[in-house]
């Protein structure tokens, strides 16, 4: 497929080389709204397993709820399924590094379908759960509503998408090229390689948020301290690794 080799031969904007061998799976992250925090570093690294290294930016440790659009995802040479393949999700990351290579980690990811939920939690390993999600779009505004009622989670966000940043500032770098992610298990850490295309982002007008996340000590009740928008990018993921 033409869009896979131009995302592959896409590679100027990557902190590393490609990884070796075969991408594993294709998927899709559309339609994403990423708020970004600023939290207390003692809190998040009581969070963190202790094999990570927190990745902070001046000193500032960094937590990011993202909302968008699962779709398309299917394993190499499988067609997508569109009952399990598109659905809505949340994800609760933060920011860390391990031999040199920045990545995320994922305190919570939440999605739309009970079945893609269980499915993606057993095959990658990753925190998947239900939440009830439901999204509405107009010329002028975006509401996003999500609540998780077991967690006692809510998001209610009623944007509007402004102009597109063609020159992104470091911090929007730094937030948003991660390349890959990482998954302690069984007194192990493995990493889970990505690729993709640059993100392109957009400014945001915020016209409402009622946001409630708190895991542990960590509580995101407020108005973040950055907000970007994308249309969306199409990912290659490899096999995980252990570290």
């Amino acid at each position: 497929m033409s869009f896979i080799t131009d995302t592959l031969t896409s590679i100027a904007h990557r902190p590393w080389a490609l990884p070796k061998g075969r991408w594993s799976y294709y998927q899709e992250w559309n339609n994403a709204l990423f708020l970004h925090y600023v939290v207390p570093v003692e809190i998040l690294r009581s969070l963190v397993p202790g094999m990570l290294e927190l990745d902070t930016y001046q000193g500032q440790a960094w937590v990011s709820v993202v909302a968008f659009k699962m779709e398309n995802i299917r394993p190499r040479r499988f067609p997508a399924l569109s009952f399990l393949s598109n659905f809505w999700e949340i994800n609760v990351r933060t920011y860390v590094i391990k031999g040199n290579k920045r990545g995320v980690y994922f305190l919570n990811i939440e999605a739309e379908k009970l079945l893609s939920a269980f499915i993606s939690r057993n095959l990658s390993g990753l925190p998947y759960e239900k939440s009830n999600i439901s999204v509405s779009t107009s010329s002028s505004s975006n509401l996003f509503i999500a609540s998780n009622i077991a967690k006692d989670f809510k998001l209610k966000a009623d944007f509007e998408v402004q102009e597109k940043i063609i020159a992104k500032s470091n911090l929007d770098n730094w937030l948003t090229e991660r390349y890959c992610l990482y998954l302690p298990r069984e007194n192990k850490l493995f990493r889970y390689e990505i690729h993709h295309e640059e993100w392109e982002i957009a400014k945001v007008l915020l016209k409402r948020l009622d946001i409630n996340y708190k895991i542990e000590k960590l509580e995101i009740s407020s108005t973040p301290d950055l907000v970007h928008y994308s249309k969306g990018v199409r990912v290659l993921a490899w096999q995980r690794s252990e570290c």
